[in-house]
């Protein structure tokens, strides 16, 4: 069979492909406890899914605008202004399917092939993949004193001519590091001293732990929304823990957002009216189901990392947002692929190997999971280690 060159260079979502092996194992009766997910067991916001309900009922299930409807791009309008003090106009919205949609429609619009594309490691796994769809070449760089925290020499030391984007993900998937406020205004003001398009993937925002608050990118941002190359992804999925119902979005400036609307009525027509009236019903009504989730998320996040700290030579960094923590194992192997495997033959856990995120020998692990599962989890792999020599 004869496929494209860029199919050929894409490599499997590790994440999704353990979704799969999870599913497969608890279909065979195995007692598998699956730490890799990253998928918030909590319920959706009651007011999306009786706005969902209302609109079935009424069978008006149509066709959107390829950039969304009015309703959710008001919504937008809002959330921007409520939780990043920023005003932004309907045209400025776009909303896709889910969040990584966005974030293809941005590249698609903005990268020429072979440009480069910049991010810190640990990054999510489709960034590389993502740009290798739209032509481009991925570089990634690991912090050189921390491995958690980048500072701005790090993103200098690998930036050339060459150079069209820089990823930020903060809160941070796969480590929970939440990026320190001096890191946003440096990569903010370095990108717009040199013109480079800055993605920021704010897809975990407020899920934040510790008292800290989420940083605004804009605040640091000299420039007009339509002078800005600064584009701001986030969605549903995970602060509200509507993950199946995919619906994301960008703040950018108006021409920017055109051509990706352009890209998006070509590829998906638009987002779906469901996940949009969903939205919308989320993002205008009661938060406190944001607020829920993040605390629950937090007390868990303290009992994995307590359990996770009593497992000889393991190095684990307490996560200050998302809803994993990402370890270093290496004490046990520097090869993560194998002792992942090896934690699911022996343990019957599933964990993602840190090279999947561009770091071998760390595992990350999420606490999305009941505490109980985190626990007997976290003990499992401790006597599956305990069997290995250090």
């Amino acid at each position: 069979m004869s496929i494209s060159q860029i199919a050929k260079s894409l490599t499997p979502s590790a994440t999704l492909k353990l979704n799969e092996k999870a599913a497969i194992l608890r279909q065979k009766g195995n007692p598998v406890i699956h730490l890799g997910g990253g998928e918030p067991i909590s319920q959706p916001s009651v007011f999306a899914i009786n706005a969902l309900q209302d609109l079935l009922k009424s069978g008006e299930i149509r066709y959107t605008p390829a950039g969304g409807t009015s309703q959710i791009k008001k919504a937008i309008v809002q959330y921007t202004h409520d939780y990043y003090q920023k005003e932004v106009h309907n045209n400025n919205i776009i909303a896709t399917i889910g969040a990584k949609q966005a974030l293809v429609l941005a590249l698609q619009s903005i990268i020429n092939p072979k440009d480069e594309v910049v991010f810190p490691a640990p990054y999510w796994v489709s960034y590389p993949e993502m740009v290798k769809i739209c032509g481009g070449i991925p570089k990634s760089m690991i912090p050189a004193n921390n491995v958690y925290h980048p500072v701005i020499a790090d993103i200098e030391n690998v930036v050339t001519s060459k150079t069209k984007t820089i990823i930020i993900n903060s809160p941070n998937n796969p480590s929970g590091a939440v990026y320190t406020e001096q890191f946003i205004e440096d990569i903010i003001a370095y990108c717009e001293k040199q013109d480079i398009y800055l993605i920021m993937d704010d897809i975990y925002q407020r899920l934040i732990y510790d008292g800290k608050t989420p940083i605004s990118s804009y605040k640091y941002v000299t420039k007009s929304i339509e002078d800005s190359k600064l584009i701001v992804i986030n969605g549903v999925s995970k602060q509200y823990a509507m993950t199946g119902f995919r619906l994301g979005w960008a703040v950018a400036n108006s021409k920017l957002i055109k051509v990706m609307s352009k890209f998006q009525a070509h590829q998906t027509t638009a987002p779906s009216i469901l996940s949009d009236k969903a939205a919308v019903a989320a993002l205008t009504n009661d938060q406190s189901c944001v607020e829920n989730l993040r605390s629950a998320l937090e007390i868990k996040r303290d009992a994995l990392v307590s359990g996770l700290r009593k497992i000889n030579g393991v190095k684990v960094f307490k996560s200050e947002g998302t809803f994993y923590c990402f370890a270093d194992f290496s004490v046990y192997s520097k090869n993560s692929a194998e002792l992942a495997e090896y934690l699911i033959d022996t343990a019957q856990v599933i964990t993602v190997p840190g090279i999947a995120f561009g770091l071998d020998g760390f595992l990350r692990i999420s606490f999305c999971r009941d505490i109980d599962e985190i626990e007997e989890g976290v003990h499992r792999i401790k006597n599956a280690l305990s069997n290995k020599n250090i």
